[in-house]
């Protein structure tokens, strides 16, 4: 009997504010494989949030991944800049994820400041990419299973 799992998945994560979405990638990455072990998980890198929808919708496109997490942190501002990012991000994934059939965890957080990047991307609490990662998993089983029982 083989212990590896065989479902996969995508993390799509912003190269801005790369201290945060790095430490979402790597706290998913470790619950993922925690929860399933052997576990496929891919990681593309996108340039900011809010090209992350784009890349999403190319992996969605192949279905070779059970779910997709989408990983981004972008600061308000003085200006109304990025809650229009959050918005059009939320708004896209959300879209692909029905659109495709493939599940998509938005992990993209509209934060005030690096005290709640930190407390969100790194700390134990309220860690968004562990929160992430088991929720990928849980919907990956639960589509798979619907699927299989046709």
């Amino acid at each position: 009997m083989s212990t590896r799992s065989s479902l996969a998945f995508a993390i799509v994560a912003s190269q801005y504010n790369l201290e945060y979405t790095q430490a979402l990638v790597e706290n998913a990455h470790r619950e993922i494989t925690t929860l399933e072990p052997g576990a496929l998980v891919q990681l593309v890198w996108a340039p900011g949030s809010f090209e992350i929808p784009v890349i999403v919708k190319h992996i969605a496109r192949k279905a070779a991944h059970d779910a997709i997490l989408a990983f981004g942190v972008v600061f308000e501002g003085d200006t109304g800049h990025a809650r229009l990012i959050a918005e059009s991000v939320t708004g896209a994934l959300q879209s692909i994820a029905v659109d495709s059939g493939i599940p998509v965890v938005h992990g993209v957080l509209l934060l005030d400041d690096g005290e709640q990047a930190r407390e969100r991307c790194m700390g134990e609490k309220k860690n968004r990419g562990i929160e992430s990662a088991r929720a990928a998993v849980s919907v990956a089983r639960t589509t798979r299973e619907l699927q299989q029982k046709g």
